[in-house]
């Protein structure tokens, strides 16, 4: 009886401590940045819900008439906010992971990186948080991805779709952008924690999954307009 008494407050002990560790304010800060973030994207939907509509203009501090006059120009704004706010955080504490801030905050960071023009310089901190499972692993890929899409190399995961207007049509496309040894993607994705195959995915996208390689990106579009050319 005495050993199960001294077993249950080490544990209640070791709960506390870790719960202390928790920085809340820093914790509030990245949740109020996480939904501005999203916000501005959910607008962009224009099946969202009046209800919904005015619920996000009030977090983010417009009216419906200022965004619908300015959306990109608020959206990025928004972003430039959000950025300078978390890239001041990820130089001062590294990445504030679920140690740190719990969940789901631990992954606002994430977003704001992966909208940014950043990715090079905080990647190494998102592949750190992943392998301490500080993130889960599936963010870090998807970072991955975009990061090697934006450099117009081939992608390992498949989560980056491309959109452009193919040579002499005006009517935008949107493909997977290629994916390296497309044969293990499914392999790749699985060990990453992603649920669901490439092909799944693509059907959850609306698109019919096809394997392209990067000399039929140069075909299809004009150079100007692929990743890469545009750095």
């Amino acid at each position: 009886m005495r050993f199960n008494h001294f077993a249950l407050m080490f544990v209640l002990l070791t709960f506390s401590m870790n719960a202390q560790s928790v920085n809340d304010s820093l914790k509030l800060e990245l949740e109020s940045i996480l939904k501005r973030d999203q916000a501005v994207r959910e607008l962009m939907n224009p099946s969202i819900t009046d209800e919904r509509k005015n619920e996000l203009l009030a977090l983010i501090g417009y009216s419906e008439k200022e965004f619908t006059s300015n959306p990109w120009g608020i959206s990025v704004k928004q972003d430039s906010i959000n950025q300078q706010q978390v890239f001041e955080i990820l130089d001062t504490y590294g990445y504030p992971g679920k140690s740190m801030v719990g969940e789901p905050a631990n992954r606002a960071a994430w977003y704001v990186v992966q909208h940014s023009e950043s990715i090079e310089k905080y990647l190494p901190l998102i592949r750190e948080a992943g392998e301490k499972g500080e993130l889960p692993m599936r963010y870090v890929a998807q970072m991955e991805d975009r990061y090697l899409m934006d450099q117009g190399k081939e992608q390992l995961y498949g989560t980056q779709v491309w959109g452009a207007k193919p040579k002499g049509k005006e009517e935008q496309v949107f493909v997977i952008w290629p994916i390296k040894d497309p044969d293990k993607v499914n392999e790749r994705r699985r060990q990453a924690g992603f649920n669901g195959t490439i092909e799944e995915y693509a059907s959850r996208m609306d698109m019919e999954y096809r394997v392209y390689t990067l000399e039929e990106m140069e075909e299809m579009f004009k150079p100007e307009n692929l990743p890469g050319n545009q750095l």
